[in-house]
């Protein structure tokens, strides 16, 4: 059944994409956004009092609307124990109890499980001290990769040309703390050859229903050049993943991952989110998400043609098999719209190092008028009403066509409508031509 009353928590261009989708679908009274943001109140009201990382304000807020359920987007609140909270209240919810989120919050324990479960990934260790680390490093082929293990807001990877280089972030995470406690433990990788792919399942205990593949832009520069962000823009399908392609990858590495973290005790709920390179041997998995990806969301949500409130409910209750059935989906394929979709990130002057607040923002409307869909992020209004800029991401621009190239063209013509003070994005998103191959991230 199609919960009326739907809570979704965080405050980004993916919740957004989230309560714009959910508040279109029949049987949806209200959606609620905690804490929203300006640009959301024509698809759900807000709540900017209540902070995505206060529990227990949120669980109050859940249980003062009565909601049918919570949908919490943000990885924070999920690794914090939020689910955990809402479920010993009672309250339905779609997302990863804090023991099944660790597949995100600590990239040694997504490996751990990926080894169990015989879900391929690149070659690679964890380390909390430089020396074994250092000696793990050397033994690897240039490049090669260094993550911090803990959550890192899409930044606490870095790609090293050399052995110098990877030196430099093993102790800036380590000794020097540059990603505070996320990074007192790294992960350390082989660097992989191909090109990256975003596959997001919603999940059951045992069962994946896959959403298109879509790929993400991590570099702020064109051709993935320049630091690792949070997301430059995404867009679905891919020329490089099929029908086909995309169920294999479901059962061979999110109904693995699945059955392990069962057989744990930890079962996973909520949106399984594989960052993968299509590699010459075939996906490998570079890391997991336990929540809906962003950019990606904003790129998947005007495509997905079935329920999304009534699977994430069913999902909550281990009964999305039955759901699924129950609305003709054959195989593990979610039902999509033809055409294309491409998602351009707007970002503030100094992203992602020192993003800039307060720059007035015109050309909204214009854009929208346009026929693209907006999704605000890190925006905020002036007494006066006009928004500004509050820094990080600002919004998603996301165009669609009948392909790739079409959803661009509109998707750019409309972001050009868009102004503000050092206003950044990427040229080359859905322009796969102009993207490098191979990050290995």
């Amino acid at each position: 059944m199609t919960p009326q009353h739907i809570l979704v928590v965080g405050s980004g261009a993916r919740e957004h994409a989230i309560c714009w989708r959910l508040a279109r679908e029949a049987g949806v009274v209200i959606v609620t956004c905690a804490p929203g943001n300006v640009l959301m109140k024509d698809v759900a009201e807000t709540r900017p009092d209540v902070r995505a990382t206060d529990l227990d304000a949120l669980v109050s807020l859940a249980r003062e609307l009565r909601a049918d359920l919570v949908v919490i987007g943000p990885e924070a609140p999920l690794v914090a124990g939020l689910a955990d909270r809402l479920f010993e209240a009672g309250i339905r919810c779609f997302g990863p109890t804090a023991s099944a989120a660790a597949l995100e919050g600590s990239k040694a324990f997504c490996r751990e499980v990926c080894r169990a479960a015989g879900v391929p990934m690149a070659a690679g260790r964890a380390f909390d001290s430089v020396p074994p680390a250092m000696d793990f490093a050397a033994a690897l082929p240039e490049p090669l990769v260094v993550k911090a293990d803990g959550l890192a807001g899409g930044k606490g990877v870095a790609i090293c040309a050399t052995l110098a280089e990877a030196e430099a972030a093993i102790r800036g995470a380590i000794d020097g703390g540059r990603f505070g406690n996320a990074g007192r433990r790294i992960v350390i990788e082989e660097y992989l050859e191909g090109r990256e792919a975003s596959a997001i399942a919603i999940c059951d205990a045992s069962t994946a229903l896959l959403l298109p593949a879509a790929r993400d832009h991590k570099r702020l520069g064109d051709g993935d050049s320049g630091p690792n962000t949070g997301g430059m823009g995404a867009y679905s399908p891919l020329e490089d993943i099929d029908a086909a392609a995309l169920e294999r990858i479901g059962r061979s590495i999110h109904q693995p991952v699945l059955a392990e973290m069962a057989a744990r005790g930890v079962p996973f709920r909520g949106a399984l989110f594989a960052g993968l390179m299509l590699t010459a041997d075939g996906p490998r998995v570079l890391e997991f998400n336990a929540r809906f990806g962003d950019p990606e969301t904003q790129a998947l949500m005007p495509r997905l043609d079935a329920p999304l409130g009534l699977l994430m409910a069913a999902a909550a209750e281990d009964r999305l098999a039955v759901a699924a059935a129950s609305l003709g989906v054959i195989g593990t394929l979610l039902p999509v719209q033809a055409g294309s979709t491409v998602a351009v990130t707007l970002a503030a002057r100094g992203y992602p190092d020192a993003p800039a607040s307060g720059d007035p923002i015109d050309g909204i409307e214009d854009a929208r008028a346009a026929g693209a869909l907006v999704f605000g992020g890190a925006l905020q209004r002036t007494l006066d009403g006009r928004p500004t800029t509050a820094g990080g991401r600002v919004m998603t621009v996301v165009g669609s066509g009948t392909d790739v190239v079409r959803a661009a063209e509109r998707a750019y013509a409309a972001a050009e409508l868009v102004h503000f003070e050092g206003r950044h994005m990427r040229s080359d998103i859905g322009r796969p031509a102009l993207v490098a191959v191979g990050r290995g991230a």
